[in-house]
């Protein structure tokens, strides 16, 4: 199986989840910005992330890779727990925290803007949608006062996960995004949290890009 993705991209960053924690052989091919041809002639459109499967098709969204995998050997982790205060913390933290990682990860080093040419077109993308970028970060104070509250009221949240659901796959996400932001406070727990999903999903944090 390959899987098709951003190294950046938190919605890509779901299906590396599960391909780490059921200890799939996967392979992985980053797709560079600016090249729509791979993605469109794969599934009709630009879209990512995309999964090669055993049979050769291809399927997008990233929770249906999600829950496909996931069928694919034990254990599950696809599963659907109460858990209404951490959906709420995703829809309130949102849009706060894609305001602050976005122009980050068109600075970032990543796979797929590793030439001028792609984060170029990173950057001309992302503005269409956010406007300035540089703006944004040096405009950071009002969400990242915001995010740091909301990180405060995570570590209460997180402080007993220890089996992982559907919403690890929403959060955290999330959360390895916000790794890539100078000045957010990231408490004990959260931290925690943090680390242990990175560990079992063999994925990386960003803590190492921070600006």
């Amino acid at each position: 199986m390959k899987l098709y993705i951003y190294e950046h991209c938190p919605f890509c960053l779901r299906t590396r989840m599960i391909s780490g924690l059921k200890q799939l052989d996967m392979q992985y091919e980053v797709i560079m910005e600016g090249d729509a041809e791979t993605p469109t002639r794969l599934v009709g459109k630009k879209v990512v992330p995309i999964l090669q499967k055993q049979d050769g098709t291809h399927m997008t969204e990233s929770l249906d890779i999600v829950q496909h995998l996931d069928q694919l050997a034990e254990p599950s982790y696809v599963q659907e727990v109460d858990a209404p205060e951490l959906e709420q913390w995703c829809k309130d933290s949102a849009d706060a925290i894609y305001k602050l990682v976005v122009p980050r990860f068109t600075k970032g080093q990543f796979k797929e803007i590793a030439t001028d040419e792609a984060r170029t077109a990173f950057v001309a993308r992302e503005t269409r949608v956010f406007g300035d970028l540089d703006d944004l970060i040096a405009n950071s104070g009002e969400h990242l006062a915001k995010i740091n509250q909301k990180l405060l009221e995570l570590e209460d949240l997180v402080d007993t996960r220890e089996d992982v659901h559907l919403i690890d796959f929403k959060l955290f996400p999330l959360l390895r995004s916000l790794s890539i932001v100078k000045g957010l406070q990231f408490g004990n727990k959260v931290n925690r949290y943090m680390q242990n999903l990175a560990d079992k999903s063999k994925v990386d944090l960003l803590f190492d890009q921070a600006l």
